[in-house]
């Protein structure tokens, strides 16, 4: 009975990736929270916990490989393979936990955070490293109240331990972020004092 409701699952979850793909922009991250909704072995909440950071993680995934690619700092550059490296794992261990809950993830990112990638895809130089940095921030403050909830309040025992377990990661993730910043911030400041070099 398990096998089949897992490859109904993934039936399910293949058709209804490819029926929303002709629009190229879909939203795959409702399609998969209805779905669940009908299969997960989760309540709700749990459900739409483990959708959201699974979304989440892909971004950031993908904006730590535009940071190691178009960065201009080495620090910026350094804390985006970080980004990849922390979510990749994060997301893979999800990945598996979700399998065991009948839990559909997104295959790809939802459209307001491909919004965000669109975004800086369009910055180079010191403008990308401050409004990726910034962006850090902002997300990661939010990944963090997200996952305090979580571990707090969610009534699936395994998912609430992996909020738990990952929530150290993006604490310090959002403490170098924040440290970028405050050093970006500092260099801004310099650079704008009549008569600094490089004016």
């Amino acid at each position: 009975m398990k096998l089949f409701s897992r490859l109904y699952l993934a039936a399910s979850l293949v058709w209804v990736l490819q029926s929303c793909g002709g629009a190229g922009r879909n939203d795959n991250v409702d399609s998969v929270q209805a779905l669940n909704d009908s299969l997960a072995s989760v309540d709700d909440a749990a459900a739409e916990f483990a959708v959201d950071a699974a979304n989440g993680g892909m971004m950031e995934v993908q904006l730590g490989g535009m940071a190691q690619e178009k960065a201009r700092s080495q620090r910026v550059k350094d804390f985006g393979n970080m980004m990849v490296r922390d979510h990749s794992s994060a997301n893979d261990e999800l990945k598996n936990l979700a399998v065991s809950k009948n839990i559909a993830l997104p295959d790809s990112v939802g459209a307001d955070k491909r919004e965000h990638i669109e975004e800086l895809s369009r910055k180079t130089g010191r403008e990308f490293d401050e409004a990726y940095i910034d962006m850090m921030v902002k997300d990661h403050e939010k990944d963090v109240n997200e996952f305090e909830k979580a571990a707090s309040n969610l009534s699936d025992p395994d998912l609430k331990a992996f909020a738990s377990r990952t929530l150290p990661t993006l604490r310090m993730h959002l403490d170098s972020a924040k440290a970028i910043q405050e050093a970006q911030r500092k260099m801004m400041n310099n650079s704008d004092r009549p008569g600094a070099v490089g004016k």
